[in-house]
């Protein structure tokens, strides 16, 4: 994974808590819990939230977990202590951290997209397994893999009236786009419409996100050591494959 600082999870991270409230992120986490509660040979009782961001998906698994988070941006870190007092959040790359503890459950979800290269993407799962306890389960899944990538695919959303000043409306524009195809990596560009007081400023922020098949993540999982579940989950009208990975006893 290239070294980058997206401006979403430095000066832009002030946007993040607009873009859609914590409890969106309800019906996402119900699923992680019940593959959880489905696949654990073991009892549950921590959850490791890896790319944790701004905290809204530790927001809702810490009514069922004692929920770490672990994220790689200072400002995104922030955020999710600011929403999350009660947990413990720690900066620290995917890749490459170490933690005293283990854990019975963990949960990576589209922060594993910044892995762009099969050798961070098996340093992500390697690094998970080192910090799972034996029957413990790790759920994670492609928000895109080679096979369901739709180029240049845009989407528009707004600021959500609940999490948002009143001065401030803010209109997001994402737009997906593979310029070489052949590689493990496509665009994400997200396009910021900020009026604040009617005053319009536009602000440019390019993601550079793994596309891999959804073989390859079958393979890398399974090599790691990993015992291999998949279910359906569906979300704005797309379906996604979420893996159930579990550490045997």
């Amino acid at each position: 994974m290239a070294n980058q600082t997206c401006r979403l999870y430095s000066d832009l991270a002030w946007l993040w808590p607009m873009w859609g409230d914590a409890s969106e992120y309800a019906p996402y986490c119900e699923h992680v819990t019940r593959l959880v509660r489905r696949y654990a040979r073991r009892e549950v009782h921590s959850l490791l939230n890896l790319g944790c961001g701004g905290g809204k998906n530790a927001f809702n698994l810490k009514q069922q977990f004692a929920v770490t988070g672990l994220d790689i941006s200072p400002a995104m870190l922030d955020l999710a202590r600011r929403l999350n007092p009660d947990c413990r959040f720690v900066q620290a790359d995917m890749r490459t951290f170490s933690l005293p503890e283990r854990f019975d459950a963990i949960l990576i979800d589209d922060a594993i997209a910044y892995m762009t290269t099969e050798a961070d993407l098996r340093a992500a799962f390697e690094r998970a397994y080192a910090h799972l306890n034996a029957g413990g389960v790790m759920v994670c899944g492609p928000d895109d893999t080679k096979e369901t990538f739709i180029q240049n695919h845009t989407k528009v959303s707004h600021a959500a009236a609940a999490s948002k000043p009143e001065h401030i409306e803010v209109v997001f524009i994402e737009n997906n786009f593979d310029p070489a195809p052949e590689d493990t990596e496509y665009d994400a560009l997200m396009i910021y419409l900020i009026r604040e007081n009617g005053q319009l400023s536009i602000e440019r922020d390019l993601h550079h996100l793994g596309l891999f098949s959804l073989d390859v993540w079958r393979r890398l999982l399974l090599d790691v050591g990993f015992e291999l579940h998949e279910a359906g989950y569906a979300e704005d009208g797309k379906s996604f494959v979420e893996c159930a990975c579990v550490k045997s006893a």
